[in-house]
């Protein structure tokens, strides 16, 4: 159909279904594209066949389509072809990369996926060469350069490939949305891998350092608030309460005893609400909201988890957040108190992250499916879970004694 383009005209284009367009009565040629999911692009046509995506409603203004679609077609009549075909020369309306991050995919992602921050600050710290480039203008080149400078900066190859997934999604929704035609990623291959690693996970005496520096950090937090106590005596002032009669000082030792028996990860420990623990079914259930994979998982309390957390719930106060930070909100870090305790531990390369790993391992070692294995973790994919595969020796001996 034909109409007079206008703001109020294009607000009020329905999603139908099914893909239509609507052309414009003050340029001929420019329409805009409604797709049958209700995507809203400009396009300007010069010829049978001949036609080309000029940028999304809402991004490209009105007034901007006009301008670029006046540009085409007059090209095209004395031309022949529009200069943007014939030399490859780019439209005046796209955004630069950045623009197109800030204002376009950014929103979509946080209103789509978790963990938006992270994705947002590696975008922010490791693409500044192609940041100001047109989304259209940068090239699979671009970004190889850009993955070999870290690379020859020391980052290793899964970091490379973590960074890069991050800008691949944002070309990815720029095809989606018909900025650009092509992925400039299409043919950069990704670095290989080993896919199972090394596996980080305590030893017994590893395991048995770190439960002694949790015990003694507990020990000198007592003494300490001792002296303290005894020095406000001293002074008359008001004493502060005494740790000597509570099971754990703080939070720190019944968080690092669930992470180990658990395998919860860091952010759904801190996510982790009292309403989700039951102590009569004995099970901890981990929401989907607060889990990586948005899938809720119930986890078994072994009796170590159990007493850990009966002990801490009759000390820890009326927030609802099982680990509360001290106004009663939700907990952001542990980092200071963590590597702390590692050095107390004589800890090396264990991340708060390995205690994960420590499960995973403990559990395949002593005979545990991998599917159960996988089914605590909350791993989507068994390929996740395959790398303890070669923790379970026993398995593979049987298995090489059939024969």
């Amino acid at each position: 159909m034909k109409e007079k383009l206008t703001g109020k005209l294009l607000s009020a284009l329905q999603v139908t279904g099914h893909e239509y367009e609507v052309h414009d009565t003050i340029v001929t040629g420019l329409y805009i594209r409604v797709t049958s999911a209700g995507a809203k692009s400009y396009v300007v046509r010069w010829g049978r066949a001949r036609k080309k995506t000029l940028g999304r409603v809402g991004i490209l203004t009105l007034d901007q389509a006009r301008q670029e679609a006046t540009q085409y077609l007059y090209e095209a009549l004395k031309h022949g072809e529009p200069l943007a075909v014939t030399q490859s020369r780019k439209g005046t309306a796209l955004p630069s990369l950045r623009a197109f991050i800030d204002d376009t995919y950014m929103p979509w992602f946080k209103t789509h996926h978790k963990g938006h921050e992270k994705t947002l600050h590696t975008l922010d710290n490791n693409f500044d060469p192609i940041m100001a480039q047109r989304i259209d203008a940068i090239t699979g080149r671009d970004l190889d350069q850009i993955r070999t400078t870290w690379m020859q900066a020391g980052n290793k190859p899964s970091t490379v490939n973590r960074k890069m997934g991050s800008i691949s999604g944002v070309f990815s929704r720029a095809v989606e949305w018909e900025y650009i035609t092509a992925h400039p990623m299409a043919k950069l291959k990704q670095l290989k891998v080993d896919s199972i690693g090394v596996v980080r996970y305590l030893d017994d005496d590893e395991n048995n350092r770190l439960r002694a520096a949790l015990d003694a950090r507990q020990d000198e937090m007592r003494r300490e608030r001792e002296s303290a106590n005894k020095w406000r005596t001293d002074r008359g002032h008001e004493q502060k309460q005494s740790l000597l009669d509570l099971h754990f000082t703080d939070h720190l030792k019944p968080m690092v005893l669930v992470s180990l028996k658990t395998g919860m990860r860091r952010g759904e420990l801190f996510n982790l609400k009292w309403s989700s623990v039951n102590f009569t079914t004995k099970t901890i259930t981990v929401a989907g909201e607060t889990t990586k994979t948005s899938d809720t998982r119930h986890i078994e309390m072994n009796k170590e988890v159990f007493d850990t957390l009966e002990k801490w719930r009759k000390q820890s106060g009326t927030a609802p957040y099982v680990f509360p930070n001290q106004a009663g909100g939700r907990l952001e870090d542990v980092k200071s108190a963590w590597l702390k305790l590692l050095e107390r531990a004589e800890l090396i390369g264990f991340r708060w992250h390995d205690m994960r790993h420590d499960f995973a391992s403990r559990l395949v070692m002593a005979g545990a499916p991998l599917n159960t294995v996988r089914e605590l973790l909350g791993h989507s994919d068994i390929k996740m879970t395959l790398r303890y595969a070669h923790l379970a020796s026993k398995t593979k001996a049987a298995a090489v004694e059939l024969i």
